[in-house]
């Protein structure tokens, strides 16, 4: 009965650890398709390649700094990610029809989120800003965000400049 037990419970254990990293392999495959499909506009394959890079950065740095981190940690990274990203360009969408001075301000709000919200506080700043120092780019983010706090960070400033 014991074995009976111990067999179920490490199933169990096995099936949340694959179910675990679902969400960020999904939402890696969803973005790589995008960017992948020449028929995609040139933003949307834009937008969708800092994603993926974004979450080959994560997963990099989780392997190399956390390397006892959990498979869920990774999951709520890449759905923060992911949302940050939808309520980013969701915010460009909606303040499209405001006063240019506003749209900055947009854009500022979700660009210090991301700066603003370290998880590695990686030294390599090359790496970590690449986006963020590129002026052409429309994801001008750190790869190296905490995606949840950013995701309530941009929030927050939102309802201020609203």
């Amino acid at each position: 009965m014991k074995k009976i037990i111990i067999t179920l419970m490490l199933l169990l254990t096995t099936m949340t650890a694959i179910q675990a990293q679902e969400i960020y392999t999904e939402v890696k495959k969803m973005a790589q398709e995008k960017v992948d499909n020449p028929n995609n506009a040139p933003i949307v394959r834009n937008i969708n390649r800092f994603k993926v890079d974004a979450l080959n950065y994560m997963a990099m740095k989780m392997r190399e700094e956390m390397p006892d981190s959990s498979a869920t940690f990774l999951d709520d990274m890449a759905l923060a990610l992911h949302n940050f990203i939808n309520d980013y360009s969701q915010s460009l969408v909606i303040s499209s029809q405001q006063p240019a001075a506003f749209q900055t301000k947009v854009i500022k709000a979700y660009i210090d989120a991301s700066y603003s919200n370290p998880l590695f506080h990686d030294p390599d700043q090359d790496t970590a800003l690449v986006y963020f120092l590129d002026g052409n780019s429309l994801t001008r983010f750190s790869l190296d965000t905490d995606w949840r706090r950013a995701v309530l960070a941009a929030k927050e400033a939102m309802k201020q400049i609203q």
